[in-house]
Parts: structure tokens; C-alpha cells; sequence
């Protein structure tokens, strides 16, 4: 990791009144490199020396803090880095949440969005918007 990035990593762990420590900091350098929700046990893999419970500690202070948002998936929890507009107050993951059943991986569809409804009555904090399929690649090589 370059120092240029360590440094825009801990402007953003400290935009979100979060203390850029060196584990808080690599683990936001490993999501931030991933295309995938992961799962803590595919995180940890990633850091061999890590204690398991640091790496989960960092994930729920990262949760709390509107830096990741998870994605349940049947008994398993996934982590997926937030978009910048997302705080401790507000979570804006409105977006699709897909798990591919051939390759098991879990993505975020920002382009399928669950749009709020004003007129409602009511004030909507959360939404799980979760579907399960077959994702693009894998669909494109069942089809060649």
C-alpha cells in the first residue's frame, strides 16, 4: 500500500470518527480491493497473523460507523464496503443484494434500487433487498 493511499484511508476512517488504526486500515484496504460481499472467515483468511476477534471488532466498528454495510445470507454475515454517503446514523445501502448459486458469490446491484416513498406515513432506516440467482458470468458460460 502506497503512503498516498494510507493516507486517504485514514482520511476517511477519521470523516467517519472512526481511528485509523493499522488493522482498521488494512482491512478497509483489503475491502475496498474486493468486488464481493465477504464473509469474516474470508476475511481473516486474508490476514494471517490477524486475531479473529480484532478482525470482527474492526467489521462491527466499521458497521456501526456507516463504513460497511452487511448482507445477511442465511446463517452467514457479509461485509461490503458503504458508498461515502453512508454514516453512523444512515445507511443508504438501498440496492440489491445477489448471491450467485453456481459461483456462491454475493454481490451489491447499486443499479437495482429499492427508491423511498414519501408519501408513505412512515420513515423507512433499513431495507434487505436480497435475491439469489445466477449472476452474469456465470450465466454466460452456461450459455457458450
Amino acid at each position: 500500500m502506497s503512503f498516498l493511499m494510507k493516507n486517504e484511508i485514514e482520511n476517511k476512517l477519521m470523516n467517519k470518527n472512526t481511528k485509523p488504526t493499522s488493522m482498521r486500515i488494512l482491512v478497509y484496504d483489503f475491502l475496498d480491493s474486493q468486488n464481493v460481499a465477504l464473509s469474516l472467515s474470508e476475511i481473516e483468511n486474508q490476514f494471517e497473523n490477524a486475531d479473529r476477534i480484532t478482525i470482527y471488532r474492526t467489521l462491527k466498528t466499521f458497521e456501526e460507523k456507516g463504513i460497511v454495510h452487511s448482507i445477511q445470507e442465511n446463517s452467514t454475515t457479509k461485509y461490503r464496503l458503504c458508498e461515502d454517503d453512508c454514516n453512523e446514523n444512515t445507511h443508504s445501502d438501498r440496492h440489491l443484494h445477489f448471491y450467485c448459486k453456481i459461483c456462491k458469490q454475493t454481490t451489491c446491484k447499486e443499479n437495482v434500487t429499492f427508491a423511498d416513498h414519501p408519501n408513505l406515513g412512515f420513515r423507512i432506516d433499513e431495507v434487505r433487498f436480497f435475491a439469489k440467482g445466477i449472476c452474469e458470468n456465470c450465466l454466460d458460460e452456461t450459455l457458450q
